[in-house]
């Protein structure tokens, strides 16, 4: 997150100038008007650098949390915690010296949300404004725990899904070995027993299509694999346009049988962000804002800007994100009912944790149904090549 050189005036009409650290000018402007403070000038202070640091494991960074909430809450002052943290030998390096200059930077006087904010590749947004509100409210110590909680469980929900998807990965490889390993070694061998059908005109189709794929692989390996490795090039620079963004997002949640549980688990990330944050007394608008960018899915992200905007208008939350058509009807209804009763921050946790296990019953269901499947892929393959090999054979003892 870059630094802002700004000039305002306060409440008396004095002139201040300084920096801030915000995610654009906008945000700028929000936090000095939050401050009582009225802009006259804000610009990027070119003396800045966001910090190009590596990301750090999620489990490291809920283990931070955690600890520094508890440190806190036992009394420890803020100080001394970070100094304690930017210690911890079980932490990676990188965390160990952005909590290091943090320390320093809080130690010249600056909020510790303001201090994280210039790491954005270990600090999400999400954990900045709960920080942020955490500091201005009174209550950080909780804020730090929620944080914490909420990066375990999104931790917790990968390693589900890794591990249900693991089996038919490894299956799927499984095939293409056994499959390139018959087309190099095997069939290479009844080239020589099937040249005389061959010239005769007597091969079956079959044997011809098997005997063309191995010398394809064994002569253009190399072009295969250089075409393979181009188009999965090609793919990932168009994925990351706006337009491939958009495309694989929309056929995720369009795809029959697992387009579900994809916008399902976008659906949870969105309410648990959302109901963590306005648990945390960070504004609704702002709330929306960051845990749409969360959701990780386009289309859902571009389905709550527009809600936003009708609720700047004064229209329901509810209301909006029924329009959209993509999220499901009892979540709707219970947003609608969380805002009539004033409690949508609790319901939207409560709503992603329902989600959360109903997805991954039906992600389940749906591994178990593709183990099969695979195994069904990998033996017609494998059987193809036995037949295609066998056929010559036979009919050359039925002439």
């Amino acid at each position: 997150m870059p630094d802002f050189a700004y000039v305002a005036r306060d409440m008396s009409g004095k002139s201040l100038a300084g920096t801030i650290a915000a995610a654009n000018a906008r945000d700028a402007a929000a936090q000095l008007g939050a401050k009582s403070l009225f802009p006259i000038s804000i610009s990027v202070n070119k003396g800045s650098q966001v910090k190009a640091t590596r990301r750090v494991a999620g489990a490291q960074m809920a283990s931070f949390y955690s600890q520094l909430a508890s440190l806190l809450r036992s009394g420890v002052p803020m100080l001394r915690a970070l100094s304690v943290l930017s210690t911890q030998s079980g932490s990676s390096r990188t965390l160990r010296n952005a909590v290091s200059e943090i320390k320093s930077k809080v130690e010249e006087g600056e909020a510790l949300g303001e201090a994280m904010a210039r790491y954005p590749r270990i600090f999400n947004e999400m954990a900045i404004n709960m920080v942020r509100a955490g500091s201005e409210g009174g209550f950080l110590e909780d804020a730090l725990e929620r944080v914490g909680g909420f990066v375990e469980q999104q931790e917790e929900m990968k390693g589900k899904t890794v591990s249900a998807l693991a089996y038919p990965l490894f299956v799927m490889s499984v095939g293409v070995i056994v499959v390139s390993v018959l087309l190099v070694v095997f069939v290479p061998q009844f080239e020589g027993v099937f040249a005389g059908m061959r010239k005769k005109g007597s091969l079956p189709q079959a044997t011809e299509i098997l005997l063309a794929l191995s010398a394809i692989v064994q002569n253009w390996w190399w072009a295969v694999l250089g075409g393979v490795a181009a188009i999965g090039l090609a793919i990932n620079q168009y994925l990351k346009t706006n337009g491939g963004k958009r495309n694989a997002d929309l056929l995720k949640i369009k795809t029959p049988l697992i387009g579900g549980v994809f916008l399902n688990l976008a659906v949870s990330r969105f309410c648990r962000v959302l109901g963590t944050l306005l648990q945390n007394g960070v504004p609704l608008l702002r709330s929306l804002e960051i845990s749409r960018q969360a959701a990780g899915n386009v289309i859902l992200s571009e389905s709550i800007a527009a809600a936003s905007e009708e609720i700047t208008a004064g229209e329901r939350l509810a209301k909006q994100l029924e329009k959209s058509g993509h999220f499901p009807q009892t979540v709707v209804e219970m947003i609608s009912v969380a805002e009539e009763s004033n409690s949508l921050d609790r319901v939207l946790v409560t709503i992603s944790e329902n989600l959360e296990r109903s997805t991954f019953r039906r992600l389940e269901t749906v591994v178990r149904l593709l183990e099969p499947v695979m195994l069904l892929i990998l033996a017609s393959m494998v059987m193809f090549v036995v037949m295609a090999l066998m056929l010559p054979i036979i009919s050359g003892a039925g002439a």
